[in-house]
């Protein structure tokens, strides 16, 4: 069994008073006192409770991050970003995945409130989540906005323009003259995937030219689903088939790479393929991708940066949108020929 405080000012023939200044003031207890208190806690093995006195002050260190799927490397990245931000401030950083599920999402975020975070993180699932996160702000507890713009004046956020990405996939597939183009990504109700399409539909309108939009609608955005997505791309005759594809993400790029060289397609002689993040197996793919880069890790420190601040000056904090712009990665799952190009 543990130690107590009171069994450490027992044994050192001092008050309770004295052992908690000997913890968190150590320099107004005289050297010798300090020393037998020392002596006491090495002696019975006392462990402090710091979450319990933390919780006490109202003040904890932990901070949270909510994202849609941890096993997404461009998560990973989000994560090492924010974690090197709070661990540099004394604090730790929890995960939690919620795996697209808006069920598990709301689970996630009751243990967060109950646990009384000092912060959070999150990529919410879709745009139901207004009022619960209303709710955490209102507890005292931060809400920052990752990978996500915010729409609320009193909720900092970081994103990256989506629109612009889905943009700048979509017009390098037109100039390089493929008219008939897939776009392989969803569920829709995930906004980014939405912008995502949403801008290359804005693109292709304008390019005129008869150029073409098919969407390819996954369950989720992983590399399962995009070779899902890949088998029926194969599966329609040669003349309707798009001759390129844009994947709302890097993992449904690399299974529809799977899926279409099962089929039988070659990349790029066959079809193009572009992906979006440029996670670090984008380039190292056995074809590699073109794809839409984001600055993953610049996410993660920046949302936590702002969710620290905020924390620190609570009632006094001019809350931020932060808006990254995305860069397209030009490899040769597109271009077949050449080094990678950035434009």
């Amino acid at each position: 069994m543990t130690a107590s405080i009171k069994e450490v000012a027992q044994r050192a023939g001092v008050s309770l008073g004295t052992v908690s200044n000997v913890l968190n003031r150590p320099d107004a207890v005289a050297p010798q006192t300090r020393q037998r208190v020392l002596d006491a806690i090495r002696e019975l093995g006392y462990v402090r409770n710091d979450s319990a006195r933390q919780l006490r002050a109202g003040r904890s260190r932990t901070v949270a991050i909510v994202v849609l799927d941890v096993s997404n490397p461009f998560f990973t990245d989000v994560v090492r970003g924010a974690e090197a931000v709070v661990e540099a401030a004394g604090g730790m950083l929890v995960v939690c995945s919620s795996g697209e599920d808006p069920a598990r999402e709301r689970h996630h975020l009751d243990l967060l409130e109950e646990q009384r975070v000092r912060g959070l993180l999150i990529t919410p699932v879709g745009d139901d989540h207004h009022r619960r996160l209303e709710r955490l702000v209102a507890r005292g507890i931060p809400v920052v906005l990752v990978d996500r713009g915010s729409g609320q004046s009193n909720r900092c956020s970081v994103a990256v323009d989506d629109r612009l990405g889905g943009r700048l996939a979509a017009e390098h597939l037109a100039a390089a003259g493929h008219r008939r183009i897939g776009f392989v990504g969803g569920p829709l109700a995930i906004p980014q995937v939405a912008d995502r399409h949403a801008g290359a539909s804005e693109a292709l309108a304008a390019h005129g030219d008869g150029v073409e939009l098919r969407m390819f609608e996954t369950r989720s955005l992983t590399v399962a689903a995009g070779r899902e997505a890949a088998e029926r791309v194969c599966a329609l005759p040669a003349k309707q088939r798009p001759t390129a594809l844009f994947c709302a993400n890097d993992l449904l790029a690399l299974g529809a790479l799977q899926g279409l060289t099962v089929g039988g397609l070659r990349v790029p002689q066959d079809i193009a393929l572009v992906g979006y993040d440029d996670i670090e197996f984008a380039g190292a793919a056995a074809v590699p991708l073109t794809s839409v880069r984001q600055p993953r890790e610049q996410l993660g420190r920046t949302a936590a940066q702002m969710l620290l601040e905020e924390a620190e000056n609570d009632g006094d904090h001019g809350h931020r949108h932060v808006v990254f712009q995305p860069q397209l990665v030009v490899r040769q799952s597109t271009s077949g020929v050449g080094r990678p190009q950035t434009t």
